[in-house]
């Protein structure tokens, strides 16, 4: 499967996934065609892998297999 991107000097090429990782992890990516159309780096929501995210609030995922309370 690849995925169709704009890079921001208005290249458009298609990818595998690790591969759009790469590219948002350094910032080259403009938008990406999604399923449901272009994502566009800065306004939609996109999921950046946890090594690229500075998050410093409380980590709640953790708490949904945690048995009640």
């Amino acid at each position: 499967m690849t995925i169709q991107v704009e890079l921001i000097d208005g290249t458009i090429c298609r990818v595998v996934p690790k591969g759009l990782d790469l590219l948002l992890g350094r910032e080259l990516i403009k938008r990406f065609r999604r399923a449901t159309g272009w994502a566009v780096i800065g306004r939609d929501s996109v999921r950046m892998p946890k090594k690229w995210q500075n998050y410093n609030g409380p980590e709640r995922r953790l708490r949904l297999n945690a048995p009640a309370q």
